[in-house]
């Protein structure tokens, strides 16, 4: 690339110059010559200090991730035979999780004998749903995956 569309440090235009007669600018300034836009007809160039450049990047990243938010799974297990008392604990907890913006996996695990009657269990699970309508939206309807049935729930976006 015999010429360059170049900027100086403050950002400024100076024109189409040749690649050499860049290099030899930046090196007086004791900057770096480094390409911005390669694609561009002429390619773009601007002069810097590299070195400052990279280590202001890495702090815009640093920031971006620090305001990011995880998303966190939370899992409450059931059991086919679960008693009252113990099924309100557990939606109570999961009603929790659901307005704290966390999403929940109800998994309901047959054993032994249970396996037979499945249909409680696919109850245990949609009555879970039922209760938690008004807080949640279901991302994956009840499904078996082995001896387990799993659902996911999200809680609902706030109204804007």
């Amino acid at each position: 690339m015999p010429q360059v569309r170049c900027l100086d440090a403050a950002g400024n235009m100076l024109g189409v110059i040749s690649t050499q007669d860049a290099l030899r600018m930046a090196q007086e300034q004791q900057l770096d010559l480094v390409e911005i836009s390669p694609n561009a007809d002429p390619p773009v160039c601007r002069i810097m200090d590299f070195g400052k450049f990279r280590y202001q990047e890495s702090l815009k990243d640093k920031e971006a991730r620090r305001h990011q938010h995880r998303q966190v799974v939370k899992e409450m297990k059931f059991h086919a035979n679960v008693g009252e008392h113990d099924f309100q604990t557990k939606l109570a907890h999961i009603k929790d999780f659901l307005t704290k913006g966390h999403k929940v996996k109800v998994s309901l695990v047959f054993r032994g004998r249970e396996n037979v009657h499945r249909e409680i269990g696919f109850e245990v699970v949609n009555r879970v749903i039922k209760e938690c309508e008004g807080v949640c939206t279901v991302d994956m309807t009840p499904r078996m995956m082995g001896r387990m049935l799993i659902a996911m729930l999200g809680g609902k976006a706030p109204k804007a």
